[in-house]
């Protein structure tokens, strides 16, 4: 015979059990004992498949799944599992005559099992001799480890099993600050399951632990009952879940993975709303951190939305083949924000050499471009956040200072949006003309020079290109604001961006962080608000060249950077 712990979905009643075929038992009797102390004679089972039948123990079977049905909480059940050969009767005889001297009180017990441990007894032997489990012995020695106000109150049924067994995880002043707020009217004490959060702040197992346990400073918890083991040091915890969560992603981008997602804290992975690819094809791995602590990794998945992208253009390939869609860091707002910044530098810059404006508007004049037709970069903005931001800017401001003046000299209306305008009027050109007859070289150069900046077209690769060879530096006209922050929403991204000012450690130390709050220690650097200051610096975005921070790039922005390097001016 052998003594174990069995869950309960595993039990069934067995046809052998003389009761097997009638109704439900009356259970009024056993039930408040069982529900609120638990099962305290084993039943008696035997293997049958993959569960266990019961040949004795109907009655404590019901109630168990009565419990259960009523939303209660339920331990693995004692169970005496027979052998091949045992005889039924005499093991329920002896389980009968060896529980009888079992004390039905659980302090009782308690006190009965801590003297014999006293004289040598070990909990095998107690629970040989007993006819009980080894875990029902721990359970009762728990109890050592409450105060006696709390002992005594569970002695008196004031206290129910499940909070009695989550207490006996508690330092004594936990238990004492547990109980005073029991007594006070006033107050509400935790139980049950919300009792494990309040002494733990959140459940976190020892087997959710990415790390070598050893590296854990701080106390680990052990449950008596489950075997189970708690960090009670959460903030300690997640430094090092962090640091092996980064190590992993690390090492999956080594094995050849493009892009490794590291999801918010309890953020769920919606299998449903990917779709399964292989690492080949562009899948990307999706790392799913619980609250609990627990990681789980999601390997080979694109969105719903890349995967109908990618059918289609491959439906539009007559060979049936496309390098898979590879889904750009920064969205479309942002990508407008940034390259508007970027414009605005670039062509303020650009007024200040003219022999490269004329041959610049001379190329324009040959070649042509979406915008030769005389008209002027409309400046677009996605988000008003970004037009608010673009009008505050030096660029900006330095750019419509010379407008203002450009309009005077032509003799055009103070307040005109732009010095462009090509309306197909020959009067208005005759008119113009005339003007810059009467003009120096040097203010036709100026008026060149300005009219070549306002039809500049943004996001091309002509930015690109003239931001290198000007040496254009976005800290004169550019400061990062809300409206940049507010666009960043790629969270592998915003980690490279945080390792990029504040170092490897710090990024990986707050991988599994929102982006929010990542973000905000990005602007603790800038500002040097609890942080050493960044001084100077600047998001790769707005150097130049341009570099993007992972290897999707950033849509059109990385596409025109990769443009300049292949004409190699």
């Amino acid at each position: 015979m052998e003594l174990a712990h069995i869950p309960l979905r595993q039990l069934k009643i067995s046809p052998m059990n003389m009761r097997q075929g009638g109704k439900a038992p009356d259970i009024s009797d056993i039930l408040p004992s069982i529900r609120a102390r638990g099962v305290q004679q084993p039943l008696l089972v035997r293997e049958n498949g993959k569960g266990y039948e019961i040949i004795a123990g109907r009655r404590r079977y019901f109630s168990l799944k009565a419990i259960v049905g009523d939303g209660g909480e339920i331990d693995a059940v004692p169970c005496a599992i027979m052998a091949k050969d045992d005889d039924a009767a005499a093991i329920e005889a002896s389980l009968i005559e060896n529980t009888a001297r079992l004390d039905p009180d659980e302090m009782t017990r308690y006190e009965t099992f801590a003297q014999l441990v006293r004289k040598g007894k070990s909990v095998a032997e107690i629970a040989a001799t007993f006819g009980a489990t080894e875990i029902m012995v721990k359970r009762a020695l728990a109890l050592g480890n409450l105060i006696p106000a709390i002992r005594k109150a569970y002695r008196d049924e004031d206290i129910d099993a499940h909070t009695i067994r989550h207490l006996t995880l508690a330092s004594k002043k936990q238990q004492s600050e547990w109980f005073r707020l029991f007594k006070d009217p006033e107050q509400r004490a935790p139980r049950g399951s919300y009792l494990k959060s309040w002494l733990f702040g959140g459940e976190i197992r020892t087997g959710a632990a990415l790390f070598p346990l050893d590296a854990y400073k701080g106390r680990i918890v052990t449950d008596l009952f489950g075997e189970d083991g708690y960090f009670d040091d959460a903030e300690a915890f997640w430094t090092l879940q962090n640091a092996a969560i980064a190590a992993k992603r690390d090492a999956l981008i080594k094995a050849g993975w493009d892009d490794v997602m590291v999801l918010d804290p309890g953020q769920h992975f919606g299998s449903w709303e990917h779709v399964k690819t292989t690492k080949k094809d562009g899948g990307r791995v999706y790392v799913e951190v619980r609250q609990n602590g627990e990681v789980k990794l999601h390997e080979g998945f694109i969105t719903q939305k890349e995967h109908r992208t990618r059918l289609a253009r491959l439906s539009a390939k007559k060979d049936g083949t496309e390098k898979a869609a590879v889904r750009p860091e920064l969205s479309g707002p942002a990508q407008n924000y940034v390259s508007l910044h970027r414009h605005a530098a670039v062509r303020a810059a650009l007024l200040g050499n003219q022999a490269l404006a004329l041959r610049l508007m001379t190329a324009h004049a040959v070649a042509g471009s979406a915008l030769w037709q005389t008209r002027a970069e409309p400046q677009k903005a996605a988000k008003e956040a970004t037009a608010e931001s673009l009008a505050n800017s030096n660029a900006q401001t330095a750019f419509d200072q010379e407008k203002a003046d450009i309009l005077k000299r032509l003799g055009l209306h103070e307040h005109s949006h732009t010095v462009t305008r090509s309306n197909g009027d020959d009067d208005r050109t005759g008119q113009l003309f005339a003007k810059l007859v009467k003009l120096s070289d040097d203010d036709v150069m100026r008026v060149l020079t300005f009219v070549m900046a306002e039809t500049l077209q943004s996001a091309t690769c002509i930015v690109e290109q003239l931001g290198s060879i000007l040496k254009v530096d976005m800290r004169k006209t550019w400061q990062p604001d809300d409206a940049f922050f507010d666009l960043l929403r790629d969270k592998p991204t915003i980690n490279a961006m945080l390792r990029h000012i504040g170092g490897k450690a710090v990024a990986d130390a707050n991988i599994s962080a929102t982006g929010k709050v990542q973000k905000k220690i990005i602007r603790d650097f800038i500002a040097g608000d609890g942080r050493k200051k960044a001084e100077g610096w600047l998001p790769r975005y707005m150097d130049f060249p341009f570099k993007a921070y992972t290897k999707a790039g950033a849509g059109a922005l990385s596409d025109n950077a990769r443009r300049v390097k292949q004409v190699a001016v």
